[in-house]
């Protein structure tokens, strides 16, 4: 084997470089590569992260339309029944002022029924009255007494 100053010297030079590289250059390459796989893996991590939060915020926001949906439903169905409540309350005062304008126009009837009879009691008993008056001031004898109770029918009649 024959070993020459050149091969010495590109050995020496070699090491020379191999140590430079290892004590300068090799400990920003080294750093940047640890900065550049910590800043993947955070960048990994904020992605799982946005992924949950994502899928949270999904789970929530259906949770939230369900229950607005079944709120909403409640409130329709409390409203159906606020209707139907109110409807039937308007058939029941309908009812009632139905019996009492009945009522009411059943008893102004009999009034004016009762009205009615008292004044034609009334009139018959004027008559009555004047027809015993003309009756008194004439002579009591069969055919006049016929003839004013004809007079009298025809009175009453008009």
């Amino acid at each position: 084997m024959n070993i020459n100053a050149t091969l010495i010297g590109q050995i020496i030079t070699f090491a020379i470089f191999i140590w430079f590289t290892m004590r300068y250059v090799w400990p920003p390459i080294k750093k940047a590569m640890r900065d550049r796989e910590k800043n993947i893996a955070n960048g990994l991590q904020a992605a799982e992260q946005g992924r949950r939060d994502l899928e949270l915020a999904q789970r929530k926001s259906k949770q939230i339309i369900a229950d607005a949906k079944l709120e909403a439903s409640h409130v329709l169905e409390r409203a159906n029944e606020r209707a139907l409540q109110v409807v039937e309350e308007a058939k029941e005062e309908a009812r009632v002022e139905g019996q009492r304008l009945l009522d009411n126009a059943k008893t102004e009837v009999e009034q004016q029924f009762n009205q009615a009879r008292d004044q034609l009691r009334h009139e018959v008993v004027d008559i009555a009255l004047s027809g015993a008056e003309k009756i008194l001031e004439k002579e009591v004898d069969k055919a006049s007494h016929k003839k004013f109770l004809q007079e009298l029918a025809g009175d009453l009649e008009k």
